[in-house]
């Protein structure tokens, strides 16, 4: 029989409706501004912890709405965004570096909704307020610092080979090495050739000498600069963890860019001395068979080079490096027992560990340093525009001899208690493989993100008004079909974005006012090919029929075009145009089912086995 549909459409379509109105709740009961504190790998929230934060609100009288404990940590709900950033500084000044304090939005659901695993859609952030930052790799420095690694294993090749050499230097992007003999260049060619097949070697006679010139390969040299931008993306993914962000966005955004987004973060300063910096550490030995004064009178010994203490002093260091900050593993901020002053705690690999224990075995009663370096990002005025630059800092905070052979674990000590701080953080998260400077930064208040959702959902409710009102008037009775499939929609598109646990941008919300629009697009066609059949003179019963069969192909086409172009958005897209891509795409498969599907079964319980003479369309 014509326009009947069997019993298990609808309940499917029951199903879909029932799953769609459960998980897209928790959007309407909106959130409530939080902090999310959790403990370490050596610390855990119990209830000590919640009732020395619950008095220390008290004390200074900050109002809290609610306070949950649970196996992964404590929850504070506040009554205003004010209220918690005023919270969130008290409770790190009291708790420490010992637990994670992050700022986040709780969803004001019910708890039988969190039972089903139903969550509010995440809020972008100009929806919710924040910082945005736009980091540019120096891929130049990467590559400096891969020649400069090339000079020393070349060095140390020729050596081991015992092949004589005049001088290796860096010039640019390229290594030279001179010899006396051409034999003796023919020897290092083959060597080097051997040991490293990523080198480019071209061979040159000048100045009565025999020359190399080795340049790394293309192919390398891409893969050196990728590599150091991926370093850098989990380098800074783990120090925003570090400075405990809720929902932070960390993106590669082409070859050289990353995208850093940090929702209910306002102190920009903080945010970029960590985001920035690229504090790391050296352990070099001091040079104590040379003597100090003749290096600062210009004869300085060839394997040693001269740094400075913090207080200007000057020390004559080893160029041999024990252990870089790439060894370090583990590290935390404390107080030396004996001094009483600032100290970071370190934990090394197996490598480092060794490595530093074979040092350590050998020149017992010898001093050791440690070196600080970071690269500081500074803006200074050429030609009236203004440069970015990096500067590179070394000092040395530490000197101390050496007692006994170091173990995987031992503390430095020199640094004021907010550096130790800070370095202990850096540590913590790895060293970037590569400076990197910020070329643009806005920050977006958490009103501003309020007044951006007020006028965003605004758009949607006017935008499917005036849907709703035109297909009423223009198709009466199948018009008002047609609005049900689109409440119907706009429901499992929020619901499908929230299962997705996706983040929702002004993008995506102009994702979804377009798909409103587009979404009785193919009610539109259907009702257009029943009035033709109408017209035709055939009966209500067979022109439902054919407008729902012959539209099909047609309505099929335009959604699959549509698709594909938002499926290309999204791959070739970054940020907003992603959101807006996947709402696209989400709203144009959610209007397919509604529309056909949907308004059919509608249809299909009010004209199943009756005799029509006339419809309302």
């Amino acid at each position: 029989m014509l326009n009947r549909y069997p019993l298990w459409k609808y309940l499917l379509l029951a199903v879909v409706l029932l799953v769609g109105v459960i998980y897209a709740l928790p959007n309407i009961y909106g959130s409530d501004p939080a902090i999310q504190i959790s403990g370490t790998r050596t610390t855990q929230v119990d209830m000590g912890t919640l009732s020395q934060v619950n008095s220390l609100l008290q004390s200074n009288q900050v109002p809290v709405r609610d306070i949950e404990l649970d196996a992964t940590g404590m929850m504070i709900r506040f009554n205003n965004v004010e209220d918690q950033l005023k919270s969130t500084d008290l409770i790190r000044s009291v708790l420490g570096e010992d637990y994670t304090v992050a700022l986040n939005l709780a969803s004001a659901a019910p708890p039988w909704l969190a039972g089903l695993n139903a969550r509010p859609m995440y809020l972008g952030l100009d929806l919710r307020g924040g910082l945005y930052f736009l980091l540019e790799v120096d891929t130049e420095t990467v590559m400096r610092q891969a020649y400069e690694r090339y000079v020393n294993d070349l060095r140390g090749l020729l050596r081991e080979k015992k092949i004589r050499y005049l001088s290796i230097i860096q010039q640019g992007e390229s290594i030279v090495l001179k010899f006396r003999k051409a034999e003796v260049r023919d020897q290092a060619v083959g060597a080097i050739r051997s040991g490293y097949r990523e080198l480019v070697l071209r061979e040159d006679d000048s100045d009565g000498a025999f020359l190399i010139q080795a340049q790394l390969n293309e192919v390398t040299v891409g893969e050196l600069k990728k590599g150091a931008l991926q370093q850098n993306v989990t380098t800074l993914r783990n120090r925003v963890n570090e400075l405990g962000v809720a929902e932070p966005v960390i993106q590669q955004q082409g070859d050289s860019r990353i995208v850093v987004q940090l929702p209910g973060i306002q102190d920009s300063a903080q945010a970029k001395r960590i985001l920035s910096a690229t504090a790391t550490l050296e352990f070099r030995l001091v040079d104590v068979e040379h003597s100090l004064q003749d290096a600062l009178a210009g004869k300085l010994p060839p394997g040693s080079r001269l740094y400075k203490e913090r207080n200007g002093k000057p020390v004559l260091l080893k160029k041999r490096v024990i252990i870089t900050g790439d060894r370090i593993t583990g590290a935390s901020s404390g107080f030396d027992q004996q001094s009483g002053g600032p100290a970071v705690f370190i934990n090394l690999d197996g490598a480092g560990a060794r490595a530093m224990a074979e040092t350590t075995k050998k020149n017992i009663k010898k001093p050791m340093a440690v070196v600080y370096i970071e690269h500081k990002n500074e803006a200074r005025e050429v030609n009236g525009k203004t440069v970015n630059t990096t500067r590179k800092v070394e000092e040395v905070i530490n000197v101390a001899t050496i007692q006994s052979v170091f173990s995987k674990r031992f503390q430095i000590t020199g640094l004021e208690v907010q550096e130790s701080r800070e370095l202990a953080l850096l540590l913590r998260a790895g060293a970037l493989a590569a400076p990197i400077r910020i070329i643009e930064e806005r920050t977006i208040g958490p009103s501003l993100g309020q007044d951006n959702i007020d006028k965003g959902t605004l758009s949607v409710i006017v935008g499917m008004l005036f849907v709703v009102v035109f297909m009423l008037i223009w198709y009466r009775g199948f018009g008002l079909v047609a609005d049900v499939a689109l409440l119907v929609n706009l429901v499992l598109i929020v619901a499908v974005l929230s299962m997705l646990q996706a983040t929702l941008t002004l993008p995506g919300i102009a994702g979804i006012v377009l798909t409103v629009g587009m979404a009785v697009d193919a009610n539109v066609l259907i009702f257009e090919r029943i009035r033709e059949e109408l017209r035709s003179g055939n009966t209500p019963q067979s022109s439902i029929n054919a407008g729902y069969e012959k539209a099909l192909s047609t309505i099929a086409d335009a959604n699959i075009t549509t698709l594909i172009a938002a499926v290309v958005l999204y791959i070739l897209g970054t940020g907003p145009i992603k959101g807006f891509a996947i709402t696209l795409s989400i709203g144009i498969l959610t209007s397919m089912f509604t529309a056909i599907m949907g308004t059919r079964s509608i249809i299909n319980l009010f004209v199943a086995g009756r005799k029509i003479k006339t419809l309302s369309i």
